[in-house]
């Protein structure tokens, strides 16, 4: 994995966990890139006014969200709007596979893609792999002639249906979210239904609903966020959804850490800015031992 594109530290995510342990490693003259979603902190950018974080009383979540992301630009670093997939070790470095089938390579990285607000479906982990799916871009060619589904709890699985029914025969579009789309293409099916569990033998086999059931042979699920737990093998987690560190953001995994929601409660910004300080300043030590 090493070459010219090589970098120190890959962060994942760029909400403030992510923004802070960006700026830490490049003031520590780190080589640092971000892998954050479309919208840096949606969360944030939505509250209406945060009146906790020391120094900034009743400041609207958008306009501290701005300042972070400026302090960040003023340092160059480099944000790549998009969503990891999966990360995978190497021989000294860690490669982060991209939604667009890119892969980043790095000599450590540091998680910090908050929490999903959804649990995982019955049937998802079982079938991840064999049937059920994260990305389209990824993994649509293996679908031709085939009926998927696509359950999309953001506007990004309109693109991935899109994607999808390019090479499979039917696609089922269930949309989780406001302001869905009545019609997608030809042969796309949108369904206004909730999805119960995914079913099958050794690969999928169907999508349960609540009113119904659908034959499919795939199943994509489209988060903000792939599932903790599904992001990098052997990642050891604690109640059963959130990353374990130690007190110096280090999870069980040498030159891998953690900061902010990702590592449980309190769900609190200037945690998050505090623990993306700490994982950076470890990860440092870690890259110059």
């Amino acid at each position: 994995m090493e070459g010219t594109h090589l970098y120190d530290v890959a962060v994942v995510g760029c909400g403030p966990a992510g923004l802070s342990a960006a700026v830490n490693l490049k003031i520590r003259k780190k080589k640092v890139k971000i892998v954050g979603g479309e919208v840096c902190s949606p969360k944030l950018y939505s509250s209406p006014e945060v009146n906790n974080y020391l120094g900034f009383p009743n400041i609207k979540g958008s306009d501290l969200r701005e300042r972070f992301l400026k302090h960040v630009r003023g340092l160059n670093i480099e944000i790549a709007k998009t969503k990891v997939i999966n990360i995978f070790p190497g021989d000294k470095s860690f490669g982060l596979l991209t939604k667009e089938n890119e892969i980043i390579s790095a000599r450590a990285v540091i998680i910090a893609v908050g929490v999903t607000s959804t649990a995982t479906l019955p049937g998802e982990e079982e079938f991840l792999g064999r049937g059920v799916g994260y990305c389209a871009t990824c993994d649509a060619p293996l679908y031709k002639g085939k009926d998927v589904a696509v359950v999309a709890f953001n506007k990004e699985g309109e693109k991935e249906a899109g994607l999808l029914s390019q090479y499979s025969n039917k696609v089922y579009f269930i949309p989780l979210y406001k302001d869905a789309p009545r019609f997608l293409g030809d042969n796309i099916e949108i369904f206004n239904d909730i999805p119960t569990a995914v079913v099958g033998d050794q690969f999928v086999s169907s999508l349960e609903l609540k009113k119904g059931r659908l034959e499919v042979q795939g199943v994509f699920i489209i988060r903000e966020t792939v599932p903790v737990d599904q992001l990098l093998p052997g990642l050891e987690m604690q109640d059963g959804k959130y990353i374990k560190v130690n007190i110096n953001m280090e999870t069980n995994i040498p030159g891998v850490f953690a900061a902010g929601d990702c590592v449980g409660k309190p769900f609190q910004l200037a945690k998050a800015v505090g623990q993306g300080q700490v994982a950076a300043l470890r990860a440092a030590d870690y890259l110059d031992g």
